[in-house]
């Protein structure tokens, strides 16, 4: 096993020249569970901790380290380690944090191409396609659609899905699958490289772990009997986990995800509806709102079908969601300030009284 195995390359190894990290060793953390990492280096892989200055000098849940970082570690005996580093990331692919006032949860970092899974009898859903689209555009992740479960549904109902696709979404490569009979294994094999990094993207029981069994050749993942009212897998991935599959491609599994709030995704919505980004410089108003306004270039195109409606609306509720998520964002820094000034002058008056 070398660290280029694992994804290392010349830019990383750069950026720990750079930060004078030569006196620690260099791994990659596999797996995370409740701030205690797997980190798998040349030597193995070790149950790690931070030091106690990350923790203390953390200001949020991105100066953690999280799943697919390069961190510089110190290795002890019984597999034991601490990390004193996070090198710098290449992409992060992150969500707003469910049931978390202005929090923002990483699903992994320094990926180069996401699989967007979605099965294609019962799951389908095109929102949630642009949903995940839009994440993996504000994260200069490259997007791959991969349809699961066509062993389900005649070819008639999945030429109609891609053409569905093919109508909102444009150049993103879009592979038909069924983890049964392996149709469509061959051109997903064919796009896996040495050396770089992959992610699964899907809700719960849509074939995420039996995709990743069958590509890593091996049951590295529990799937369940399949549910005869939901056409889905009972089992899901409990947690994050990098894997290195034959073929010398890297795949880190997640848990489905129920909630897929974008954040920090003005750059995302930007790529992912770019013809509505484009209209609305031609729109009568700078600050148009694109929903009731007269001279809306974004209105008259949905009007002529030149748009999808449905595709429309979809992106006004993520931009109603972006400008919720930055005003709880902006609202809790504020807090957190003035928190902080607090502390601060009440330290001051501590010391004036000694």
């Amino acid at each position: 096993m070398t660290l280029e195995d694992l994804g290392y390359n010349e830019k990383i190894e750069k950026s720990r020249i750079e930060q004078d990290l030569d006196n620690f060793e260099i791994g990659r953390v596999i797996s995370e569970h409740r701030e205690r990492y797997v980190v798998k280096t040349i030597k193995g892989e070790f149950q790690a901790e931070i030091t106690g200055n990350m923790r203390f000098a953390a200001k949020n849940r991105e100066d953690f380290p999280a799943v697919g970082d390069w961190v510089a570690l110190t290795t002890y005996d019984f597999d034991t380690a601490l990390i004193h580093h996070i090198l710098p990331r290449s992409s992060i692919i992150k969500r707003q944090a469910v049931g978390q006032f202005g929090e923002v949860q990483i699903i992994a970092t320094n990926i180069d191409y996401a699989f967007l899974v979605q099965a294609a009898d019962r799951d389908f859903n095109i929102n949630r396609l642009e949903r995940y689209l839009t994440i993996c555009n504000s994260s200069n992740v490259k997007p791959i659609i991969v349809l699961t479960k066509t062993d389900l549904i005649d070819d008639l109902r999945i030429y109609e899905i891609l053409e569905s696709i093919k109508a909102r979404i444009k150049n993103v490569p879009v592979i038909p699958i069924s983890n049964e009979t392996k149709d469509g294994y061959e051109v997903i094999n064919t796009i896996i490289e040495r050396g770089k990094t992959y992610c699964m993207l899907g809700s719960s029981g849509v074939g995420k772990s039996s995709l990743l069994n069958n590509l890593s050749g091996k049951s590295l993942m529990k799937t369940d009997i399949i549910s005869q009212s939901t056409n889905k897998g009972k089992h899901v991935t409990s947690h994050r986990e990098l894997i290195i599959l034959e073929n010398g491609g890297i795949l880190i599994d997640n848990p489905g995800m129920r909630e897929v709030g974008i954040a920090d995704t003005t750059r995302g919505l930007e790529t992912t509806f770019d013809r509505i980004f484009r209209l609305s410089k031609n729109c009568k108003f700078k600050d148009c709102t694109h929903t009731i306004e007269v001279g809306c270039k974004v209105i008259e195109a949905v009007e002529k079908e030149e748009i999808d409606k449905a595709s429309y609306e979809n992106y006004l509720k993520m931009e109603r969601e972006k400008k919720h998520f930055e005003s709880t964002l902006a609202e809790k820094r504020k807090k957190d300030k003035d928190f902080g000034k607090m502390i601060k002058n009440y330290k001051k008056g501590i010391n004036k009284k000694n």
